[in-house]
Parts: C-alpha cells; structure tokens; sequence
C-alpha cells in the first residue's frame, strides 16, 4: 500500500491484431523507409500494440486515464494518452501531462548518489556512524550499515517502522487515504536507529526510510537540500522542464493528472479523488517528485545514451549494475532487474496516493517505456509486455 510495490507481470501474453502492408512483423523485417513505429512483432504497428495495453485499463475503470511512453533504439520517442487528467472536466493526458511518481523518486536520488561516489564526495562503503553527525544514538547494527545498502535495500531496515502511530495512521490510510507517512521526520528516523536490531542474513528488504537516510546524507554531505541537489545533479544537466518536488511551481501543474482510488486504499470506493500526500523534508526524495513521461523517458535514455554532462554520463550505468544477485528483483542502484525468459528488464515502479508509476528500460535493446496512471492500480503490466514485444520484434 501507499509506497509499497509489486513485481509487474512480464509473462509473454496473446494479442490480436491484424496485419498491415506498412508493418514489420516478426517474420518480415520493416521495409526500408518505414516509420520507426512499424517494428512490433504480429503485423501490429506500435501504436496498435500499445492501444491493446492501456486501452482496455481506461475501458475496465482500473483507471481514469494513463499515458504510455516509449523510447526506440534510434532515439524517436512515442507517447500515447488514454482516458483523462481528471473525472470531473478532465482533458485527455499526454507526454507532458504531469504525475506524482512516488518511488521512481529513489531513481533519482541514486542517480545523485552516484555522481557524488564518482567525484570523490561519498564511497559506497561509508558506513553510517560515519555519515551520520557524531552524538546521534546509534546501535551497533545501525552503526554498520553501508551507503550502498541504503541504496540497494539490503540495510535490513523496513519500509517503514511499524510503531503504534504508523500502525494507527496505516489504518486510517485504509479508509480515507491520508498520508501514512506524515510522522516520518527527521526526529522519528534517527531515533529508530537507536534500538535497531538488523537482520542475521543479508537480504533484499524494500525500505523507503532506507532512502530517506540516503537522502539526508546527501544533504549532511553536501550541505544542500534535496531541492537544490536534483537541480544541479539531474534536472539542469538533463534539460527537464516538469520534473520537481513541489507541483505547484511546475509549469504542467494546471493540466495535471488528478488521483484517484484504484485497489488501495482498500476500503475506500475506487474512482473517488484522493489527495496529494505531502512529505516531510526527510521522505521528500524517497518518494516526492512529480513528473512527465516526456521527462522520464530523457531520464530513462540517459542510461542508455551519453548525455553532454559527462559526470553524469559516467554515473548513470554504475546504478544498473546489480549489487546483489538473485533472479527476480535483483537490486542495483535504485533500480531493480528482472529476468524475463532470458531477457533483463531493469525498472522502477511507484505507487502513492492515487497513482501508480511504470519505468523499464531493456539495456541490451536501448528501448524504455513509462507508464504512468493516475489511479492506485497494481496492474502495470502493460509496461513490462510492451518491453518484451519490443525485445521480440528486434530479435528477429
């Protein structure tokens, strides 16, 4: 719920459509000086194959509207609206249409994370009663937790501590939807480390106070706030225009996408609006931002292409390299990989108030997709599916 995620379903699926002169298939390669868009596999054109995805999400109600990006290996970019921004005199969503992210937050905060590794700044292996200003409480397992298990989820810390207030506003959540995460300051976090006991194995444990640790420590190190930080480390070298914390100072803010109840929370009725949750300073970079497909897709294709920042260029492929193996969600740096019959989806996925957040690149094939829905909806599906249709058609 709230923060929390799911794995997607990347199983291969059956589709319809019927073939088309124009299109490449899977036996027919694309005929030279066809669109770029003529490549999924089935005689489906791309525009076709993405319509079979997100349309039927809009037609179910799973969700009010939904924008799908996608990025091919000659660098074009798609982007396909369904649905509305909003129930109630809602216009149609497109690339620029702006969606609160929540995890895909953590993206960025690693991505920072990283260039400050590269620059000498931090080292992975900074452990935290180091990190930390010297006088914090700190158990002897939280003195040894590392940079990099915060950003790989490995710190043994949980998503959230459960003590009798989250537990009370977690229940609260249910029924109305407010922020659970509204007591999560800088105070309640450190003080957990006081008593925190780690697990004995190692292990992936998803933690988005894991991040917001990650995120003060850049601050502490820094000395600047997370504001200032993805300004200078990820929108300005990126040339994002409607990628930030607070919606209201982005120029997509008046036609952006309104949230709405999907299957959390769970006693509440799906289709009702809900409200933006509002972070603390602390929670802010584990699950904040607001953005664009548009921008997500520049995001996304910074990893799979040299950028002109060359500090970031150099950074961004550290943070898909896995940190801890296992076959499915295997960690890297903010990112999680996914084997997919032999083939690696590496991705993100968010979910807060009412919106649910797709990101998957195929490395090995320089595609992206995003997917971003204005509804709570555990059905991302059509993200990872795009992907393996777009693996399948090259692969042939």
């Amino acid at each position: 719920m709230g923060l929390g995620t799911r794995d997607p379903q990347i199983m291969r699926y059956t589709h319809s459509c019927e073939p088309k002169a124009a299109a490449g298939t899977l036996t027919q390669p694309v005929a030279a000086g066809a669109q770029t868009t003529d490549i999924i596999a089935g005689g489906c054109d791309l525009k076709t194959e993405v319509d079979s995805l997100a349309q039927p999400l809009v037609d179910g109600k799973r969700t009010p509207g939904i924008v799908v990006g996608v990025l091919l290996p000659d660098g074009s970019r798609h982007f396909y609206g369904y649905g509305v921004t909003a129930l109630a005199n809602g216009s149609k969503p497109d690339g620029n249409t702006l969606f609160a992210i929540g995890s895909v937050s953590k993206g960025f905060l690693g991505a920072i994370a990283a260039q400050l590794v590269r620059n000498g700044t931090l080292s992975w292996d900074d452990p935290l009663y180091k990190l930390l200003p010297a006088g914090i409480p700190l158990s002897d397992d939280a003195k040894k937790i590392t940079l990099l298990q915060l950003a790989t989820h490995t710190s043994g810390l949980p998503r959230q501590p459960m003590t009798l207030q989250t537990l009370r506003y977690v229940i609260q959540y249910s029924f109305t939807g407010k922020s659970f995460y509204r007591h999560f300051d800088r105070a309640f976090l450190i003080n957990y480390l006081a008593d925190f006991n780690a697990p004995h194995a190692v292990k992936v444990r998803y933690s988005s106070m894991g991040y917001a640790l990650l995120g003060y420590v850049l601050e502490l190190r820094t000395g600047k706030k997370v504001d200032a930080l993805l300004q200078e480390y990820m929108v300005n070298p990126l040339g994002l225009k409607n990628t930030g914390y607070v919606p209201e100072n982005l120029p997509g803010f008046a036609g952006r996408a309104h949230g709405y109840t999907g299957d959390q929370p769970k006693f509440r009725r799906r289709g009702r609006p809900t409200t933006d949750w509002d972070f603390t300073d602390i929670m802010r970079g584990s699950a904040g931002l607001y953005s664009t497909a548009e921008d997500l897709l520049t995001y996304a294709s910074a990893h799979l292409n040299p950028v002109e920042n060359q500090a970031l260029s150099a950074a961004l492929p550290d943070t898909l390299l896995v940190r801890f193996e296992q076959l499915k969600a295997a960690p890297a740096i903010a990112w999680n990989v996914d084997d997919a019959g032999g083939l690696k989806i590496t991705r993100q996925i968010g979910f807060v108030a009412g919106y649910s957040t797709y990101l998957g690149l195929d490395v090995k094939h320089r595609t992206a997709v995003v997917v971003l829905q204005n509804s709570f909806n555990w059905d991302i599906s059509a993200g990872p599916r795009l992907l393996l249709r777009l693996a399948e058609a090259q692969a042939k």
